[in-house]
C-alpha cells in the first residue's frame, strides 16, 4: 500500500473530518435548526412587539390633526373598591361639618344624585372638623380616597374643600390618576348640590366636561421601532447560538479524547482546523442570509432602506468572528458542560459593553486611539457600533439608509468628529477574525492536553517547526513548568534471557539492515524518562525527581499476531504504548522513526 503524504493527505483527512462535521449536524437537527433558523423567532417577536406598540398609540390624539375637540363627560364618583390599593371595609369619602343640617342635607343630595350609582349611607363617614377627619386618616390608611371640608359661614356662603392624595398608583401596567379619578368628581359633586341648594332649585341642571386643545399633527423627528431598540441585544443572544454549539462541540471532542485519537492517527491540524472552519463558515452564511430576509419580509427598515450586502456583511463578519473567539476559548475548556456557562458569560459582558457604549464610547474625540482599539479587539463591542450605525441612518422618516456604494461615508456631517464608518468596521472584523483565530491555534498548541503534552511557548519561531526537520515535537508539563535537565539514558542488560535473546536479534538486524517481511513493527532502544520539575505555585514551589519509565526496549512485533504485553505494576507498559502511539513523547531510540511509517502506512 502506498503511503499518501503531503497536500494529497491533507486533503483526505479534510474530506473526512468535512463529512464527520456533516454527519455530526445531521444527527443532531435540532441543535442545527435552532442554529439556522433562529433568526425567525427573534425577528418575529421584534414583530410581535412593533405591532403591539403601534396598537397601543391608536388611542393617542398626538398624530392627529384636531381643529375641533369633542368634550368628555365628567366622571362619578367611583365606589372605593375602584381604587387600586385600599383596604376593606372602606368608604367612598369622608366628610366634616356635620353639626350644621343644611351641610348634612347638601351631602345628603351628594350621595342620592350621584350619577349611574346612588351612595349608600353605610359608604360615607362624616366628621366635626378637618382635624378629626386627619387623625382618621393617619389611623386608617388607604381606606378612604378622598374627603369633603365643608363650612357654613353665613346664609348664602358655604365653603369647601376637596382633600385627596396625590401621588399616582400603578397596577399590572396601568396608572391611577387621583386628580381626575377621585378629586375632580368630589368637586363636581360638591359644586353642584351647594348651587342647586343656594338656589332652592333641587333639578337645576349641572354639566361638567374636559376638552383639549386645538391641534396639529404632530410629525414625528425620529421613529421609536422595537427594532431600534432591543435589535442588538437579539442580535447578539442570536449569534450566541452558533457559538455555544461550536463551543461544545469542540470541548466535547476533547472530553472524550477524539482530539487526541486523531493527532495519534496522525491528522493534521491544519486538516482539524480547517474542516470545522469551513463547516462552521457554511452555517453562518445560511443563518446570516436567513437573519436578513426575515427581517425584510417582516418589513423592517432597517433591513430594507439599508443596503442588503451591508447588513448581511455585517451579521457575517460578527459571526465568523465569534467562532474564531470560539476557537480560542475551546482550548481553555476540558468540559462540554462548561461550553453553556462561558457562552453566557460571553453574552452577559457584550450586554453590558452594549449598554456602555450606547452613549458613543469609546469612538468619540474624548477618548484616546488606544483606548478604542482595545476596546474593539472584543467582537460584539464593534458588531454593536456598527448597528448602531445602521439604526442611526434609518431612525429617521424618509432616510435612504446606507448604501453599498456609501459604506465609506460618514454619517455625521462634522468629519473631525467621525471616527467609524462601515468599511472600517468591516476590516477591523476582518483582523479581529485573524487575530482571534491564530491566538486559538497557538493556545491549542502550548496548552496541555489531556495526558499533559504540549509545545514550547515559543515553537512558532524554531526555523525547524516550519521546515518540519523535527517533525511534531512536544514537550510535557503545564506552561508555568519549569523541566530539569534529563539524565542520560543508560544501557541496562536484561536479566531475562528471553528478552536478552530477542535485543540481541533486533540489534543484529538493525546493523545488518535486515527486513524481516514477517515483522510489523520493530523497536529500536525505545526509552522514556520522565524529568524532573519545578511547578512555581502562587505560594509554593513543587519540585520532582526524573523517573525512568522505560529503559531501552528492543523488540519485533510480528504480523498478524495479537501482541500484548505483560508486566506488573510499574512495569512500563502503558507508558511503552503511549509513546509507540504518539501520545507521550520519546526520550531516546533511534528505531521510532521506523514505526511511525509502519503504522501509519496500516493505517492509511
Amino acid at each position: 500500500m502506498t503511503l499518501i503524504e503531503g497536500m494529497p493527505l491533507l486533503y483526505q483527512q479534510f474530506t473526512a473530518l468535512f463529512k464527520k462535521n456533516l454527519l455530526l449536524s445531521w444527527r443532531n437537527k435540532s441543535a442545527t435548526c435552532l442554529h439556522l433558523f433562529s433568526s425567525f423567532f427573534f425577528i418575529f417577536l421584534i414583530f410581535c412587539i412593533q405591532e403591539a406598540m403601534k396598537a397601543s398609540d391608536v388611542s393617542s390624539s398626538a398624530d392627529v390633526n384636531i381643529p375641533d375637540p369633542k368634550a368628555s363627560a365628567s366622571s362619578p364618583i367611583p365606589p372605593c373598591e375602584d381604587k387600586f390599593y385600599v383596604k376593606l371595609p372602606c368608604y367612598d369619602f369622608v366628610w366634616s361639618g356635620n353639626q350644621s343640617r343644611r351641610v348634612s342635607d347638601i351631602v345628603s343630595a351628594i350621595m342620592a344624585n350621584n350619577p349611574g350609582r346612588p351612595i349608600p349611607t353605610n359608604k360615607v363617614k362624616s366628621f366635626k372638623g378637618p382635624e378629626e377627619v386627619d387623625a382618621w386618616f393617619t389611623s386608617h390608611p388607604l381606606h378612604a380616597p378622598g374627603a369633603l371640608h365643608f363650612t357654613e359661614r353665613n346664609a348664602t356662603v358655604i365653603s369647601y374643600g376637596v382633600q385627596t392624595n396625590s401621588s399616582s398608583a400603578t397596577k399590572r401596567g396601568r396608572t391611577e390618576d387621583p386628580t381626575f379619578k377621585f378629586l375632580v368628581p368630589l368637586q363636581i359633586a360638591a359644586e353642584r348640590e351647594i348651587a342647586r341648594f343656594l338656589i332652592g332649585d333641587p333639578k337645576f341642571g349641572w354639566s361638567f366636561g374636559f376638552k383639549e386643545f386645538a391641534q396639529p399633527a404632530v410629525a414625528k423627528d425620529v421613529t421609536i421601532s422595537p427594532l431600534n431598540l432591543m435589535g442588538p441585544v437579539f442580535f447578539l443572544a442570536f449569534s450566541m447560538f452558533g457559538f455555544v454549539l461550536q463551543l461544545g462541540s469542540l470541548a466535547n471532542e476533547k472530553e472524550l479524547k477524539l482530539r487526541q485519537a486523531m493527532t495519534v492517527m496522525g491528522v493534521y491540524d491544519t486538516a482539524y482546523w480547517l474542516s470545522w472552519l469551513i463547516w462552521e463558515g457554511i452555517l453562518t452564511f445560511v443563518s446570516s442570509l436567513f437573519l436578513v430576509l426575515f427581517g425584510m419580509m417582516f418589513q423592517f427598515d432597517f433591513f430594507l432602506k439599508n443596503s442588503f450586502f451591508v447588513v448581511f456583511l455585517l451579521f457575517l463578519l460578527f459571526q465568523f468572528n465569534m467562532i474564531s473567539l470560539a476557537f480560542m476559548l475551546s482550548s481553555f475548556i476540558s468540559k462540554s458542560s462548561s461550553a453553556t456557562t462561558v457562552g453566557f458569560l460571553v453574552f452577559l459582558i457584550g450586554f453590558i459593553t452594549q449598554t456602555v457604549a450606547t452613549s458613543g464610547f469609546p469612538y468619540s474625540s474624548t477618548h484616546s486611539l488606544s483606548r478604542r482599539v482595545i476596546w474593539s479587539f472584543f467582537p460584539p463591542n464593534t458588531f454593536s457600533a456598527g448597528l448602531q450605525l445602521l439604526i442611526e441612518a434609518t431612525s429617521v422618516p424618509g432616510s435612504p439608509g446606507i448604501s453599498w456604494s456609501k459604506r465609506d461615508v460618514c454619517s455625521k456631517m462634522d468629519d473631525a468628529t467621525c471616527f467609524l464608518t462601515m468599511n472600517k468596521i468591516y476590516i477591523w472584523l476582518v483582523g479581529t477574525f485573524f487575530f482571534w483565530f491564530v491566538l486559538a491555534v497557538y493556545f491549542d498548541n502550548i496548552i496541555p492536553n489531556a495526558c499533559g503534552v504540549r509545545k514550547t511557548i515559543f515553537y512558532f519561531l524554531k526555523p525547524s517547526y516550519w521546515t518540519g526537520k523535527e517533525g511534531n515535537r512536544v514537550e510535557e508539563g503545564s506552561i508555568c513548568s519549569c523541566f530539569g535537565s534529563v539524565p542520560p539514558v543508560e544501557h541496562l542488560t536484561p536479566d531475562d534471557q528471553d528478552v536478552l535473546e530477542e535485543e540481541t536479534l533486533v540489534k543484529k538486524q538493525a546493523m545488518d539492515g535486515t527486513v524481516d517481511p514477517n515483522i510489523a513493527v520493530q523497536i529500536h532502544g525505545l526509552a522514556k524518562m520522565y524529568p524532573g520539575t519545578t511547578k512555581l505555585g502562587c505560594c509554593k514551589c513543587t519540585k520532582t525527581s526524573p523517573f525512568h519509565a522505560v529503559k531501552g526496549l528492543w523488540m519485533n512485533i510480528a504480523k498478524d499476531q495479537l501482541f500484548c504485553l505483560l508486566g506488573p505494576n510499574g512495569a512500563g507498559k502503558t507508558t511503552t504504548i503511549s509513546c509507540l502511539t504518539g501520545i507521550n513523547p520519546v526520550t531516546g531510540g533511534d528505531g521510532k522513526d521506523l514505526f511511525y511509517k509502519k503504522l501509519l502506512s496500516k493505517l492509511f
